[in-house]
């Protein structure tokens, strides 16, 4: 059998095949829309909340291992930690405040 051909030939009239071939014609119109491109203001949502993560883990990680760092170097371990990661937060958070006040295309 070839791909060209069809396996039988369609039958008129019948209104199974009818109402199938109207399903099948909505199946392929809603995953049309389904498959269309997204809009950029999502995109540029989805690079905003990415960057608010990035900004978070980043401040609080950073924090974290140079604040253990400095105070295992100066033998002030639990307090150089505890400084480390404070300043990481406040940093996360400033940074996190800079770019909810910018406009989207900045």
């Amino acid at each position: 059998m070839s791909d060209d051909e069809p396996a039988r030939e369609p039958v008129e009239g019948d209104a199974r095949i009818d109402a199938l071939e109207r399903r099948l014609a909505d199946a392929q119109q809603r995953e049309d829309l389904r498959k269309r491109p997204k809009s950029p203001e999502s995109d540029a949502d989805y690079r905003a909340g990415n960057r608010v993560l990035a900004d978070l883990l980043g401040g609080v990680l950073g924090g974290a291992v140079i604040g253990y760092a400095i105070g295992y170097f100066t033998d002030t371990n639990p307090w150089g930690l505890l400084a480390g990661l404070f300043l990481g937060i406040v940093v996360a958070f400033r940074n996190i405040f800079r770019a909810a006040g910018k406009r989207p295309g900045e």
